[in-house]
């Protein structure tokens, strides 16, 4: 099965990542591209995509754990 990658061209601003993580990471991402039927780079922006649906108030997925306060500072939010 081939994957099914985006047309020639059709993004506006394509970056290449130079970015290191796990093999483990990198080799599960290419698995669940796979098993969906999509190109690596297709599968990770939809990954990015679903996340802006979990964001909280200071932005983050709803499951990023809490910032410990900086030693010093008091843990007041920005949120009125």
């Amino acid at each position: 099965m081939t994957d099914r990658r985006l047309p020639w061209g059709s993004r506006e601003n394509p970056v290449s990542l130079g970015w290191a993580i796990e093999r483990v990471r990198k080799d599960r991402l290419s698995q669940l591209a796979q098993h969906a039927g999509v190109s690596n780079a297709v599968f990770l922006e939809a990954v990015i995509d679903h996340l802006e649906e979990e964001l909280n108030e200071r932005g983050l997925p709803t499951w990023w754990p809490e910032q410990e306060p900086k030693d010093g500072e008091l843990p007041i939010s920005d949120v009125a």
